[in-house]
């Protein structure tokens, strides 16, 4: 028979629950806190593209062929400017984190020169191993005049900075907001960071 005040109660539902919890809270925590030691910065850009007009391997506005400087100049002529290219994002974990973070998806936004421009999404999977550069791309695609005044020359320049070799001198930003894979399921950052600010081409 138990002795009177020595009786051992069992631990609620809730406690139980808690207790359970608290490892991945704790795992939770360590993944959130990994991938804001993540470093990103930009790799490059790429696959440069205006009104159809690959511009990777063009040196200057004069190099380009006859066909191609028409088909620029009729873009500029009818007010419809399409730019797209690959945005390549490194991102970096210490090696020292020693925890891998897992990134699901991220929402941006991109600024050229200062003005705000397109927003997207990337819900692919990637993985920051400690010590582990990963690269990704962010395919932008806009309506260059929809932003900004140009003739077909200035359209040419800002577009060909891009690819970092000449062109005009342009600043990227890119804001996002992540989300990350934890034990508990998704998490959000609660508001937007700069992963990517750099000034391009210019030279």
């Amino acid at each position: 028979m138990a002795l009177p005040g020595r009786e051992r109660l069992a631990p609620s539902p809730l406690a139980a629950a808690a207790l359970l919890a608290l490892p991945l809270a704790c795992a939770t925590v360590r993944g959130v806190l990994a991938l804001r030691q993540v470093s990103f910065d930009l790799d490059r850009a790429a696959d440069v593209r205006l009104a159809g007009v690959r511009l990777d391997d063009v040196r200057s506005f004069n190099n380009l062929d006859i066909r191609d400087g028409a088909r620029l100049a009729a873009a500029v002529a009818r007010g419809e400017v399409p730019l797209s290219f690959n945005l390549w994002v490194r991102g970096e974990n210490p090696a020292d984190n020693r925890v891998t973070a897992r990134l699901v998806r991220m929402s941006w936004t991109l600024f050229l020169n200062g003005r705000e421009t397109v927003s997207g999404s990337i819900d692919t999977a990637y993985v920051f191993a400690p010590g582990a550069p990963t690269t990704f791309a962010v395919p932008i695609e806009l309506e260059l005049l929809r932003f900004f005044r140009h003739n077909a020359r200035d359209a040419f320049e800002l577009a060909r900075g891009l690819t970092g070799a000449g062109g005009a001198a342009t600043d990227i930003q890119l804001r996002a907001v992540l989300v990350l894979d934890t034990p508990l399921g998704p998490i959000r950052y609660p508001e937007p960071i700069t992963i990517v600010r750099r000034t391009i081409g210019g030279r």
